[in-house]
């Protein structure tokens, strides 16, 4: 195994491991632990490692049961494996002891490594015509589409939204809806604060102190920036740093914003007026707030854009055939409108089969709550993230602890941004191999 498969791996280099490729093209590797229950007895067997816990957890229990009880030939058995970092460790562990599901919910910022590494199936000799690339939201779809071959499918896709607390604009005199611009929320921070926020000034807008860097991604692209061209780092330059500057500027100068371990907690709890956060969110904030919820486009500045995000569902190339033919059947269930519009209405996140917006629950549901129809119609701006967050090993966390600094300590963003870059170029060097290889 390489250097950077080890290092992707997150394993030590120690001598047992060294020369070890990270998959073979004619192993079959073996599933997790289980069992077919009795009642599905002859059936084969399909893994579904999944990263949703609560209510979209059960969610996801229901689809495949009622998948369970479609048909007489596949038994799907999900398996929650915690978050979309702790799915991705665990797979590729299993990679390397030749043991992995046959299905993971793979997240923006993890499938692409899983793809450079091999250890992915390419979907279309699976597709029908009721299962690809013509069903799906071609944005979202085209995302995990590289040099004409798909190795995933959108599943639980998210963008940030806009999130505002309604009661609070109208005891402050605003507008109810969402800033249009930046500078426009920024110019309110005043008359919000003079609403009481249990005991203190209401303050603007909550920034998150991990991953935070998903959202910033598409507000560096407001204000006329990008992480990268390509692999070619660009965050130091001027639409970043004027990115960065403004949200210092919003918690050190105005007094208005500040740094949130969990943002949305803050605002549902009714601490902050307003903040940025995944639309697979809004049913739960909708139903834990004590306030009217509002939900609107991420303001624009210089320029519209924002970052689509999320998890989509990728098959692992060295399970059996009859595994894998299996695992297809589960995603075509899926694919359905009826099936995606479903999910959609249970979790908040994004329809992400095209029919599933005509689903009679699903109109009903935007009808009836206008906040579900805000997403949808904001993927007008939506877009790929630039290429050194998807295929960087831990580019994320280097942008955001650079984010961190500003936020919790006023520092300098141009400052923070050139030794972020000098970060982002080192693992740019990383991954510019297997990228320039298998991508461009």
């Amino acid at each position: 195994m390489t250097m950077r498969r080890r290092a992707f791996l997150g394993l030590a280099a120690t001598a047992s491991l060294a020369g070890c490729g990270y998959r073979s093209a004619d192993a079959e590797y073996k599933q997790p632990a289980g069992a077919v229950p009795k009642q599905y007895a002859g059936r084969t067997r399909v893994v579904f490692w999944s990263s949703y816990g609560g209510a979209n957890g059960k969610a996801v229990d229901t689809l495949v049961a009622k998948f369970n009880e479609s048909q007489a030939d596949v038994y799907v058995e999900a398996q929650f494996q915690g978050s979309y970092d702790d799915v991705a460790q665990k797979v590729a562990a299993g990679l390397v002891a030749r043991q992995t599901p046959d299905l993971a919910v793979l997240s923006d910022v993890t499938w692409e490594r899983f793809f450079l590494n091999d250890a992915l199936e390419p979907l279309n000799g699976y597709f029908t015509d009721g299962f690809g690339p013509a069903v799906f939201h071609q944005k979202l779809f085209n995302e995990y589409v590289v040099k004409g071959q798909s190795w995933c499918v959108p599943f639980a896709r998210s963008t940030p939204i806009l999130y505002y607390n309604r009661d609070v604009f109208a005891k402050a005199g605003l507008p109810d809806r969402a800033p249009r611009t930046w500078s426009e929320l920024r110019s309110w921070g005043d008359t919000l604060a003079k609403v009481d926020a249990k005991g203190r000034p209401m303050r603007t807008l909550a920034l998150a102190k991990v991953d935070g860097d998903w959202q910033f991604q598409g507000n560096v692209w407001q204000f006329g920036g990008a992480y990268s061209n390509g692999l070619d780092v660009a965050i130091d330059q001027d639409g970043a740093v004027a990115a960065g500057e403004f949200q210092r500027q919003l918690i050190h100068e105005d007094g208005h914003g500040y740094m949130a371990s969990s943002p949305m907690t803050d605002f549902a709890g009714g601490l902050v007026a307003m903040c940025q956060d995944s639309t697979g969110g809004l049913k739960s904030a909708m139903s834990k707030a004590k306030f009217k919820v509002g939900a609107g486009f991420i303001p624009s500045e210089v320029a519209a854009g924002l970052a689509t995000g999320g998890g989509g569902i990728g098959m692992f190339r060295n399970a059996s055939a009859e595994r894998k033919q299996a695992a297809a059947a589960f995603l075509q269930f899926l694919a359905t409108p009826e099936n995606s519009a479903w999910w959609t209405t249970q979790s908040g996140y994004l329809p992400v089969v095209d029919k599933a917006r005509e689903d009679p629950a699903l109109k009903k549901l935007v009808a009836d709550e206008p906040n579900y129809g805000v997403a949808i119609a904001q993927l007008v701006n939506a877009r790929p993230q630039d290429a050194i967050r998807l295929y960087g090993r831990n580019a994320n966390v280097a942008i955001y602890t650079g984010l961190q600094q500003i936020y919790a300590d006023n520092a300098a963003p141009k400052k923070v941004f050139a030794s972020v870059a000098r970060r982002l170029e080192a693992i740019s060097e990383e991954v510019s191999r297997l990228y320039e290889e298998k991508v461009l």
